[in-house]
């Protein structure tokens, strides 16, 4: 495993409860979900180190699409031709 380094991180208190927010959505821990900020701007900077393969992203939380009505049965018998009505 990587070299993990300790930093002091100064930031205006409304962007941390904001990424906290977006943490615990994602079930991630804060520093879990600046890390994971961090290396996807890397990436898509294309700044990212070859060393720092990407890491797994857990899905999120989404709800089951809706499944569509079964279509109506229609009130004529189907074993019954139009005829014999």
């Amino acid at each position: 495993m990587a070299e993990r380094k300790s930093f002091l991180l100064r930031i205006d208190r409304d962007v941390l409860d904001a990424v906290q927010r977006w943490a615990n959505d994602d079930l991630r821990s804060l520093n879990g979900q600046i890390e994971f900020l961090l290396r996807r701007a890397l990436r898509e900077a294309g700044r990212a180190p070859k060393a720092i393969p990407p890491k797994a992203v857990p899905p999120k939380a989404v709800p089951p699409k809706a499944v569509p009505p079964a279509p109506a049965e229609s009130e004529s018998d189907p074993d019954i031709s139009p005829e014999q009505s």
